[in-house]
């Protein structure tokens, strides 16, 4: 696709891979996408509509006010936002209306050096090229709790059970899903995160993308 360097990081939901994405392009000095975002952003927008984020006809007349932070970070972080990212992230025609956007910025980061870019189908389908893939997963207990430990600092009273169910129905639609469905690519190196803490995963996957840039 491009000479500038890509590492692509890929994973499951709250298994770590925008923690050490971000981290990653401060230690190469790289440009950091968090392509999440993006269906975040078309979620929100369908949301705010008051239109349902399931259906194609709402996604997609939203997508025409897609534009990168239009919508606040608190916003866009939210749960019901998360959930409604899940759904239009289905819909074929949304992940092409933000197809160019994402390869643009790996064949041209702002900064010039490079692109970290994090999500559930770059090492497959944005980034089958780059130098780097990595796939992140934890076990999808840990991942719960992880996810209720963060709602909880921000005043959710979102149960465990709760979160360990919408999670495992986020990660078979993120994977059944016909278009540019969940799954590591043929060449990513997998990282389970589950027994280690964030400094040891940050170091892990630098590990990874020095040998592979190397």
């Amino acid at each position: 696709m491009t000479g500038t360097p890509v590492i692509a990081i890929d994973g499951t939901a709250a298994s770590g891979k925008g923690t050490i994405a971000r981290a990653l392009a401060t230690r190469f000095g790289f440009d950091h996408l968090d392509t999440g975002a993006l269906y975040r952003t078309v979620g929100a927008l369908v949301l705010r509509a008051g239109g349902d984020p399931s259906s194609r006809e709402d996604a997609l007349e939203s997508v025409k006010g897609f534009r990168p932070g239009i919508i606040p970070d608190p916003e866009l972080r939210s749960a019901a936002v998360g959930e409604a990212a899940s759904q239009v992230a289905v819909i074929a025609e949304v992940r092409a209306a933000l197809y160019d956007l994402q390869t643009s910025f790996a064949r041209h980061p702002p900064g010039g050096r490079g692109a970290v870019i994090d999500g559930r189908d770059i090492g497959t389908v944005i980034c089958p090229e780059a130098a780097v893939k990595i796939f992140v997963t934890a076990s999808v207990e840990e991942r719960a709790r992880r996810r209720w430990k963060e709602l909880a600092n921000h005043g959710s009273t979102k149960t465990y059970e709760t979160l360990l169910a919408e999670i495992r129905v986020r990660d078979a639609r993120d994977g059944g899903r016909t278009a540019a469905p969940m799954k590591p690519a043929a060449d990513a190196a997998t990282l389970d995160t589950t027994d280690l803490r964030i400094d040891e995963a940050v170091a892990a996957a630098e590990r990874i993308a020095r040998a592979r840039l190397d």
